[in-house]
């Protein structure tokens, strides 16, 4: 078994410690929470793509944030489900190496559409008016052209560097999939560049991102407090409520994640796995649910949707 060949290039993926017997009722849940995230995210993008009133900038970050969610569900969901049902549970280290790119770039690409969505919001507040003329499509189309450019390129030489490390600790992940810190946390070569490297793309992407989505929402209310109408500051704010949701569903279980990593090693491994997995699938399963019931336009449209579907 890989776990005792410490030369192996197989992992061994740890799934619910001591659920192992109750892993075909576990499967229940985890399946309908992935098949929830697949449907949501799906209609989101359907309901985006058909009713023409929505082709606005608001709802194409929208769409980006959905496109995200939905391959982040998908980039979990072999390992996750295979481990509940019986089919795997091992995982080589090639296939480890790219889910661990997968997972992480697609984390940096939703902070990224989170922090245009918040500059999105700014401007809509700021300037009503001018609002159409500063987000073009040609610009919304060079926002997410550098939101990918910027999640998916800045990656490779940290989750690359994976393959060329020794690993001679036992090979056991400590979840249901591949996170960088995981592997690295196996290796008995030098590490100095995967965690100066990584801890270096974690504050100049998600702990910068933050930082400006904090600063935007201070204009935000700034330029809100300036409104003479309190109904008109009423329905400004109310436009930035699903936005502000989606912000607290990624950014608290990344803080939660990263506290375990740092401080927790002394913790039940079931912390690590809650932990996780609340990172993996809360934002994805959340979101849709969060704007089809705080945006107007989409709660509509669903309902129209399902409406007709009924009928």
């Amino acid at each position: 078994m890989s776990v005792l060949n410490f030369n192996s290039s197989r992992f061994v993926l740890t799934g619910f410690p001591g659920l192992e017997d109750d892993y075909h009722w576990l499967s229940i849940p985890f399946s309908s929470i992935y098949a929830t995230i697949f449907l949501g995210n799906c209609m989101v993008l359907h309901v985006i793509w058909t009713e023409s009133s929505l082709h606005q900038p608001m709802f194409y970050f929208l769409a980006m944030l959905a496109l995200t969610d939905l391959c982040m569900g998908l980039s979990t969901m072999y390992t996750v489900l295979g481990i509940l049902w019986g089919l795997i549970r091992e995982i080589s280290l090639e296939s480890c190496i790219a889910q661990s790119y997968f997972i992480h770039g697609l984390s940096f690409m939703e902070s990224s559409v989170l922090l245009a969505m918040a500059f999105d919001r700014y401007i809509a507040i700021w300037n009503p008016l001018c609002y159409s003329s500063i987000l073009t499509n040609n610009r919304i189309i060079k926002i997410g052209m550098t939101v990918l450019c910027r999640s998916s390129l800045l990656i490779p030489p940290v989750i690359v560097n994976l393959k060329f490390l020794h690993y001679c600790r036992p090979h056991i992940l400590s979840h249901s999939f591949c996170l960088h810190q995981d592997l690295i946390r196996m290796a008995c070569s030098d590490i100095r560049f995967n965690s100066i490297y990584g801890l270096a793309l974690v504050i100049s992407n998600l702990l910068l991102d933050a930082v400006l989505i904090f600063i935007s929402y201070i204009m935000i209310l700034h330029a809100v407090l300036a409104i003479g109408s309190r109904e008109e500051r009423r329905r400004s704010l109310q436009t930035c409520v699903s936005h502000i949701c989606a912000v607290l569903v990624f950014y608290i279980p990344i803080i939660g994640l990263t506290m375990v990593h740092r401080f927790g090693k002394h913790l039940s491994p079931w912390v690590h796995v809650f932990m996780g997995n609340i990172y993996i699938l809360f934002p994805p399963l959340m979101n849709p649910i969060i704007y089809s019931i705080k945006t107007q336009q989409i709660r509509k449209r669903v309902q129209r949707l399902f409406y007709f579907k009924g009928m």
